[in-house]
């Protein structure tokens, strides 16, 4: 496990550095924050209403975030997989019941990062500063964009093969109505479209 937990916390570093260098220092201070979490499958990791507190990084396994509506409908407002950042980003800045809750698909070890501890450090660490803007940046405002026309502009096909092309393993290890949700499309929709795909093969 202890070769396992080096290998997460380097792909962690790896994935902070993409968005902008950061110093060993800082990488350092980032790391005494941080702690190992082994969910099941089926655990929630926070509830709907409930308050944020930590920033979950994937080292293995699957999260989704999703939306219970009035009538107990639940609709699936992301997927996440090894090496994404996943949490309630509006509930831990404003302190804020989520509006969400986050559950394991599968059996994952996550790195958890202290957000109120992370806050503090940004304050007072430029590189790490830099990287929350060009984080921010890309996820809530390019990524999102991109997301939005996404669903506008393409069909479901295009938008399922999207997620095969970043994801090839997706549909083996995810159930096909938590894909189509996250697709905004029925189950029974996506399996037309798998059946149409592997048609053409």
């Amino acid at each position: 496990m202890v070769a396992e937990q080096s290998k997460y916390l380097q792909d962690l570093k790896t994935k902070l550095n993409s968005y902008a260098p950061l110093s060993q220092r800082t990488w350092e201070l980032i790391e005494n924050i941080t702690e190992f979490q082994v969910v099941k499958k089926g655990e929630l990791l926070l509830r709907n209403g409930q308050i944020a507190k930590q920033i979950y990084f994937i080292g293995k396994g699957a999260l989704r975030a999703f939306i219970t509506d009035n009538v107990g409908n639940t609709y699936n407002k992301n997927i996440f997989l090894e090496g994404d950042l996943a949490g309630s980003t509006a509930s831990l800045i404003q302190k804020s019941p989520s509006d969400f809750a986050v559950e394991a698909l599968e059996d994952s070890i996550l790195i958890n990062i202290n957000y109120k501890k992370y806050r503090e450090l940004i304050f007072h660490n430029d590189d790490l500063k830099n990287f929350y803007i060009a984080y921010l940046e890309k996820k809530w405002v390019i990524e999102k964009e991109q997301r939005e026309i996404s669903i506008v502009m393409e069909n479901a096909t295009e938008r399922y093969l999207e997620l095969l092309s970043k994801h090839p393993d997706i549909s083996e290890r995810i159930a096909l109505l938590h894909i189509a949700s996250h697709l905004g499309i029925t189950p029974t929709q996506l399996s037309r479209i798998r059946k149409t795909l592997e048609k053409d093969l």
